[in-house]
Formats: structure tokens, C-alpha cells, sequence
């Protein structure tokens, strides 16, 4: 896949949602709670893998493991695979086991691909 088109693509939906965060970490701030600072970078960062099983995380993580590392060397990621299905019928389990995932994986950042 094309750098530039990734690029474009996560230009293009964050500036479509900055303006939606902005307001609810205001909204949040004055009901008194704080959102987790946003890291620096993710260079050399561990990063792991959400999915629902809905729409292509399959397709679109493999894409992200190529292209990011081109941006962030070092950075080193978490499978999907390795956290189950965050939906579905066992998603109770999954998101029950995941805090104790992520600080076992040693996880700084996580995408998450949900579809709709």
C-alpha cells in the first residue's frame, strides 16, 4: 500500500474527529476526569491489536505493521490474534482478561479496528 495514501488517510480522519475530541476531553475534563497523555511518539513503542472480527482488521493491521515502522523504527506490535475477539461471544472474558494482557505484553499504544 502507498505511504502517501495512509498518509492521506489518517490526515484525513483526524482532522475529521479533532474538532469531536477537543470537545468531549473539555466534556470530560470538567465532569473531573482526564484522559491518558497522548504519547510523543511511537518509536520504539509497543503497540497492540484490537479487533472485533467485523470489518478487515485482517487486512488493514498487516498494512499498519508495514507502514509504520517506515515512520516509528523500533516500534514492535502486539497481534490481534493474541487477545481474542473483543466482540462476540466471548467478549466478556476477552475484555475482562485484557488489562491484564496489555500490562503483560508491556503495551504503550493500542489500535483498535472496529467495524460498523
Amino acid at each position: 500500500m502507498c505511504t502517501n495514501l495512509v498518509s492521506n488517510l489518517v490526515l484525513t480522519l483526524c482532522c475529521k474527529r479533532e474538532l469531536e475530541i477537543e470537545a468531549t476531553a473539555e466534556k470530560l475534563a470538567r465532569a473531573g476526569i482526564r484522559l491518558a497523555k497522548r504519547l510523543d511518539t511511537l518509536e520504539g513503542k509497543v503497540v497492540a491489536q484490537l479487533w472485533d472480527w467485523v470489518f478487515k482488521g485482517d487486512k488493514m493491521f498487516p498494512v499498519w505493521e508495514q507502514e509504520l515502522p517506515q515512520r516509528y523504527p523500533g516500534i514492535r506490535f502486539v497481534s490481534w490474534r493474541e487477545f481474542g475477539e473483543i466482540h462476540g461471544a466471548n467478549e466478556r472474558q476477552v475484555l475482562a482478561e485484557l488489562p491484564q494482557k496489555l500490562k503483560n505484553f508491556g503495551v504503550d499504544a493500542v489500535i483498535t479496528a472496529v467495524g460498523c
